[in-house]
């Protein structure tokens, strides 16, 4: 998606979000991230603040709203601080995280926050206030005709594990950003998604089953169910890169292609 720089939004838009933030001095558009049509960091004399949204006539604007209303209820997630509707635009600001994305190699020290931030997610149950498909509906395409029910679980699952989604802090906890695709899913759902990425950065799949079963809700999900997860995880994200092909997709394709691989051959 095009991206729109915070001085080209209309003026009434802009007054809009400065009633919360005050004077806005200089703006830096996001480096990441390819959904927003508006994501930047405001510069203000109180300090900064992370904005983002669409046009409000935008068939996606509902993905905003629903991100806003559950990261207010999310562990491990900014402050909502704002929603400005104005000027055709509809914008959500953020609390500005100073922090950096994690390094998930083997032997990394974020590996222990990172754990910390899964646990708490996999301890979280979606919020019956917030109208939203599951996960494994999500899939369907790509289950079996009978959904496990180890799988129709109705936790609080961000979705979306990319490290690109994740801050690291000065203090050395783990936020996790972006909560658009969240959805409720099994407890351990987070953890599971979170193997490929490890694999990805340099673990066996064995080292990340490992890592993956010190959150005590992945520990005590149901094998069977987690070997079908990991061989929808592979066929779903196959499908989609064949459909939306993305430069970042391959890489994580061929992760879960031995994650899914590994959990067929080996007893768990």
């Amino acid at each position: 998606m095009d991206r729109i720089e915070w001085q080209h939004l209309p003026a009434v838009t802009r007054v809009a979000v400065e009633k919360h933030t005050g004077t806005v001095t200089t703006a830096e558009t996001a480096p990441h991230g390819i959904m927003s049509r508006l994501a930047c960091t405001l510069h203000t004399r109180a300090g900064r603040v992370f904005v983002k949204g669409t046009r409000h006539d935008d068939p996606q604007a509902w993905v905003y709203r629903h991100e806003a209303r559950v990261t207010q209820l999310a562990p491990c997630a900014p402050r909502v601080l704002f929603e400005a509707d104005a000027g055709g635009w509809l914008l959500y600001g953020y609390e500005y995280v100073d922090g950096r994305y994690p390094d998930l190699s083997p032997s990394s020290r974020d590996l222990a926050p990172l754990l910390r931030t899964l646990a708490a997610v996999s301890q979280t149950p979606w919020p019956d206030q917030v109208s939203k498909r599951p996960l494994h509906s999500r899939w369907v395409d790509f289950l079996p005709e009978t959904v496990p029910a180890g799988l129709q679980g109705r936790g609080l699952a961000h979705t979306d594990m990319s490290p690109h989604n994740m801050l690291v802090t000065p203090r050395g906890d783990l936020l996790l950003l972006d909560w658009a695709l969240a959805c409720p899913a099994p407890a351990w759902a987070d953890t599971a998604l979170t193997i490929p990425r490890l694999i990805s950065a340099g673990h066996t799949p064995e080292q990340a089953e490992m890592i993956a079963r010190q959150v005590p809700a992945y520990r005590a999900a149901d094998p069977a169910a987690v070997t079908v997860f990991a061989r929808t995880v592979y066929a779903a994200w196959e499908e989609w890169e064949r459909s939306r092909p993305l430069p970042h997709r391959a890489a994580l394709i061929a992760a879960a292609r031995e994650w899914a691989a590994c959990r067929e051959v080996v007893p768990r």
